[in-house]
């Protein structure tokens, strides 16, 4: 295990073993952060699912009201008049085949990729690539559509997609540090309820095992979910 340097300490020494209010959690969190920089701040959520099971494996994206201090870089594939549209909508980069070459060549200027499905057939060649990096465009982010515009407009406003990995945690930017403690609060409500609502029907007993929200570099802060959309 790393080391922890002496500001982490620091940090971590002003945080309490105890679950705090959402909005307790986020002042604490934006007192103790040391970076030097403006930091990412992340939302985790240990859930009791099973990702083995199809309808366990929870997987989409939501748009945060205040996004997540990202401007992202968008590549399309699409042809014809869908290409002309995702150019319109604001997409970086718009193409087909050439990106598809430059990719596997180790092009990688992009934070997102969006797909008519039309063209899948061609980006399925990028499956390798892509798909560990979590960039692989799919129908359940909304990212594999015919509707560009409305993708792109989506991902550009504070887009962001959770999945959940092989031992049912979801991690997902909520903003930034230099974010207002209410325009936190409010990013974390919206992915915490819609997390809620998917819970699927197969789940027996507690759903929602523990949250938590770090800066960067920070340690983690719990957070009690019972009072999260009541704040």
């Amino acid at each position: 295990m790393a080391k922890k340097g002496k500001k982490f300490l620091a940090a971590a020494a002003q945080v309490e073993n105890k679950l705090y209010s959402a909005s307790e959690a986020i002042e604490l969190l934006q007192k103790v952060s040391f970076e030097q920089f403006d930091a990412t701040i992340e939302f985790a959520m240990r859930l009791n699912l099973d990702p083995r099971k199809a309808e366990q494996n929870l997987r989409g994206a939501v748009v945060l009201p205040h996004g997540t201090g990202k401007t992202k870089t968008v590549l399309v594939f699409a042809q014809g008049e869908k290409a002309k549209e995702a150019e319109a909508a604001g997409a970086d980069y718009v193409g087909d085949d050439e990106f598809v070459q430059k990719i596997l060549k180790g092009w990688m200027e992009f934070d997102t990729v969006v797909a008519t499905p039309d063209m899948m057939s061609k980006v399925g060649r990028l499956g390798r690539t892509l798909g560990p990096k979590g960039l692989m465009p799919n129908p359940k982010t909304g990212t594999v559509t015919m509707d560009v515009t409305k993708a792109i407009n989506e991902i550009k406003a504070g887009k962001v997609e959770y999945r959940v990995d092989k031992v049912g945690n979801i991690h997902v930017s909520i903003g930034k540090k230099s974010f207002s403690a209410d325009k936190l609060l409010e990013n974390l409500q919206v992915i915490y309820e819609t997390l809620l609502k998917l819970r699927p029907s197969t789940v027996k007993g507690v759903y929602i095992e523990n949250i938590s929200i770090a800066s960067t570099m920070g340690p983690g802060i719990k957070i009690d979910k019972d009072q999260i959309l009541s704040q």
